[in-house]
């Protein structure tokens, strides 16, 4: 790791199952796949075994890196269910696409005993929205699986006293979990948790310091996709919110985040494209 805690040249790779994900100067996609009837965007689209596969393919054709497969939605004042209930959802799905598809799986859950099912059945990341402060077992299960994992910011209410230090202080507790239960650092991805305990202004101001929180020395992930902020921003519906969801990625992009996580493939891998031919093409 350079001086300054960003990775160096040689460390900028991640490991997610059998893929190695060189980090210098590019930006992948991770495609959102909810196998839920009430996620706040595509609630219940997906959640029939045949339906989830049939979309999980059409992701990989239009260039989605890895598939996040999340069997709980977690929007504002979203309805936990069982870790039995979530295992039913997530861990069919993830065998079939590990079974069928040559790309890396992500596991979208916070509960150790999902995530050690989804593990088994072929997942190679775990995506904690609460950055391993949830369920403490969820460390050791990473250490012990060797996997990968993303580390999200996230807090029960949005009173901060300096925002943005706050936050890399509470991702830094994060890592720390982390190094105690044996995660090799280079298998960690850090979100800074857009939509979550934060506010409208606090969501916006987080995506215009992205770059800030590179000092933490992992890379990044970026998931805004169709999210309220943006529809806040634009005053528009779920349904409308692509647009406003291709400027967060192309800040993603700018401020050298490795993943966006989205909904929409194929216009957020073109966006990626674009911003990197300008940023490299003409050297």
């Amino acid at each position: 790791m350079a001086d300054d805690g960003s990775l160096t040249e040689k460390e900028a790779a991640l490991k997610i199952g059998n893929r190695m994900f060189a980090l210098k100067n590019r930006t992948y996609i991770m495609g959102i796949l909810n196998v839920t009837p009430d996620s706040f965007s595509d609630g219940g689209r997906f959640n029939r075994e045949d339906a989830a596969l049939k979309h999980a393919e059409e992701m990989i054709e239009e260039g989605a890196d890895i598939i996040d497969v999340g069997g709980e939605s977690t929007r504002p004042g979203h309805q936990q269910i069982t870790e039995e209930e979530e295992i039913y959802r997530v861990a069919p799905v993830v065998e079939k696409i590990h079974q069928r598809f040559d790309i890396p799986i992500s596991v979208d859950t916070y509960k150790s005993e999902v995530a050690k099912a989804a593990v088994q059945a072929g997942a190679s990341l775990v995506n904690d929205i609460w950055g391993l402060k949830y369920d403490p077992k969820l460390a050791e299960l990473i250490a012990e699986t060797g996997v990968s994992c993303c580390l999200m910011h996230n807090r029960s209410h949005t009173e901060y006293g300096n925002f943005m230090e706050e936050v890399k202080a509470e991702l830094r507790q994060s890592l720390k979990l982390a190094e105690k239960a044996g995660i090799a650092r280079e298998q960690i991805l850090l979100d800074p948790g857009v939509g979550f305990g934060k506010t409208y202004e606090q969501n916006l101001e987080i995506i215009d310091k992205l770059s800030e929180l590179k000092e933490l020395g992992c890379p990044l992930l970026l998931g805004t996709s169709r999210k309220s902020v943006i529809g806040l921003a634009l005053d528009l519906p779920v349904t409308e919110r692509a647009e406003g969801t291709l400027v967060t990625t192309v800040l993603a992009v700018l401020a050298g985040c490795a993943f966006v996580r989205v909904h929409d493939i194929k216009e957020n891998r073109r966006a990626i494209r674009m911003i990197e031919a300008i940023r490299e093409g003409w050297k």
